[in-house]
């Protein structure tokens, strides 16, 4: 079985810090592209930034500059660094992996639980 399992969500003042972890479990073969998307209360999932195999980043514009994304890809996991944090940036954010192939074949789009970051100002 293929899970998830993400860390590091939590409150911050406005200006501040968090890094989120997401770490793909399981008898795992290969890992896609791994990123993160968030959503907000009443709004669509969005996404916040990617990262494929190779290192090769996406980032939404309204986190360009202050979120970094990296991938260990050893450890099957991948970080997200998030600086000066706004009050627009609270949401629920949900890791998300494109294409796992394990021994029992592929598994495609696989989500996370979520994982709350509430900012405050």
């Amino acid at each position: 079985q293929v899970q998830l399992v993400e860390s590091g969500g939590g409150l911050v003042q406005a200006g501040g810090s968090l890094t989120l972890s997401c770490t793909a479990s399981g008898r795992i073969f290969t890992v896609g592209t791994m990123g993160w998307y968030r959503q907000a209360p009443g709004k669509e999932r969005e996404l916040v930034a990617t990262i494929d195999i190779g290192g090769w980043t996406d980032y939404a514009d309204a986190v360009k500059g202050r979120f970094t994304i990296s991938r260990d890809n050893d450890k099957k996991t991948i970080n997200l660094q998030m600086n000066s944090l706004k009050p627009e940036d609270t949401a629920v954010y949900y890791c998300n992996v494109e294409r796992i192939t394990t021994q029992r074949g592929p598994f495609y789009d696989i989500w996370g639980q979520g994982t709350q970051v509430t900012v405050s100002s």
